[in-house]
């Protein structure tokens, strides 16, 4: 190991420990909870994506799904696909959070997003003076969300979200408007940094004739990424006016195409995984513990055109000593800024890399292999995990999705009886 190496090992184990103290330390921190529902926008502030609950909410430096917008609205421009995303959550006595958002990335004008939030709540029994009853009654929380982010340099970005909001109780219904404003930065090349101050001038809702505003929020955090993307580490601190500041804090690590989250939200721990499928599709599930019951999140995310890295052999499974004597990588890509570079790496089992190769500009349209090495041998039979990734001028990376490719030169096995 280089005296190099050695440096960099030490400035991310520093890194590590100071996140990793940070998140063990903030709960601590945080004041006990009370019971807030009757908070105005207090649902709003409570909810998270089924990816975000798996992260114990601490979603303000991650924020890179359309839902996250309503966080920090800097996150849309980080994004680099367009990407559909569909959430839903029972929580209780009949009472769901269902939402929609759509979220489309821009290189030079701003990056624009969508989310509509709707709570329906449960039938609740209406009593006069002497607790007899008059009924039922239901309460339904719309919020839509219209923002727009831009980026500043390739390392900063700034984002702001016009949120209007209605509500209706019983016959009675009000709505109102507000502002969030945020911005991210990439302080070291895995450590990011997001900031919002969320429910600025409302919104406020007149229901009956008095008016009731949603609560000043103020978020701001770290998120920590290492092995080359596949974990990431995020904290979080919260302050609302009315329940005071709490702490937020998840880690998410991608094993290929599942991922593997858990997290402190609010005041109980939650989990969740997903799952990538190859055509853009990705499905979400989140838990969290509550006083009411354990309560239940469920996404799916669909991410198309936009900026992408991707890479695909053909055939998948292939023999350099048979009819199938190599393979051909299939490359695409589309960067914000010119491309700079590009790499496809195939790595073994164990995470070695045993070939690449790489050149300057656009990618080509495909690269052959046939199952050696950097040497020039012919390497084992086996599965191999590759990979393409596409740099542009202003430093941004795109990274596709990592796929496999097998050697199989064995052919057909069987037995011959003898009697």
């Amino acid at each position: 190991m280089t005296y190099s190496n050695l440096g960099n090992n030490k400035k991310s184990v520093l890194i590590i420990c100071m996140v990793v103290g940070l998140a063990l330390l903030l709960p601590r921190l945080a004041p006990a909870q009370e019971a807030n529902n009757g908070v105005p926008g207090d649902w709003l502030s409570r909810y998270a994506s089924p990816r975000g609950v798996g992260l114990g909410g601490a979603m303000v430096a991650v924020a890179d799904e359309p839902s996250a917008a309503l966080w920090n609205p800097a996150g849309l421009s980080w994004l680099r696909q367009n990407e559909l995303q569909v959430g839903t959550v029972q929580l209780f006595d009949e009472t769901s959070i269902n939402g929609l958002g759509f979220a489309r990335p821009s290189s030079t004008l701003p990056s624009f997003g969508l989310n509509l939030l709707y709570l329906k709540s449960g039938e609740f029994e209406k009593t006069n003076e002497l607790n007899e009853s008059l009924g039922t009654f239901s309460e339904g929380d719309l919020v839509m969300a219209l923002t727009a982010a831009q980026a500043l340099t390739p390392r900063w970005s700034v984002g702001a979200s016009l949120k209007l909001a209605r509500q209706s109780v019983e016959d009675f219904s009000g709505s109102g408007m507000g502002f969030d404003l945020g911005v991210m930065g990439q302080l070291t090349s895995g450590l990011r940094f997001g900031a919002s101050a969320l429910n600025l001038g409302g919104p406020k809702i007149t229901l009956r004739e008095k008016d009731e505003s949603y609560a000043s929020e103020y978020r701001g955090g770290l998120a920590l990424t290492l092995l080359e993307g596949r974990s990431v580490t995020a904290t979080e601190l919260v302050h609302r006016d009315g329940p005071g500041t709490q702490a937020k804090v998840g880690t998410e690590f991608w094993i290929q195409s599942l991922a593997l989250r858990v997290g402190y939200y609010i005041e109980d721990i939650s989990a969740g995984f997903s799952y990538r499928f190859r055509n853009g599709l990705q499905f979400d599930y989140g838990m969290a513990d509550h006083e009411l019951g354990m309560n239940h999140r469920f996404g799916l995310n669909y991410r198309f055109g936009g900026y992408y890295a991707d890479s695909r052999a053909n055939p998948e499974i292939f023999s350099p000593t048979g009819q199938n004597p190599v393979t051909k990588f299939l490359l695409a890509s589309q960067t914000k800024a010119e491309a700079k570079d590009w790499q496809l790496t195939i790595r073994d089992q164990s995470g070695e890399i045993v070939r690449s190769y790489a050149g300057q500009g656009n990618a080509p349209s495909h690269v052959i292999w046939d199952g050696k090495g950097e040497s020039g041998m012919p390497l084992p039979d086996g599965k191999y995990r590759y990979r393409l990734r596409v740099t542009d001028l202003e430093g941004r990376t795109m990274e596709g999705l990592e796929r496999s490719v097998e050697i199989n030169t064995g052919g057909p096995q069987g037995s011959i009886g003898v009697e």
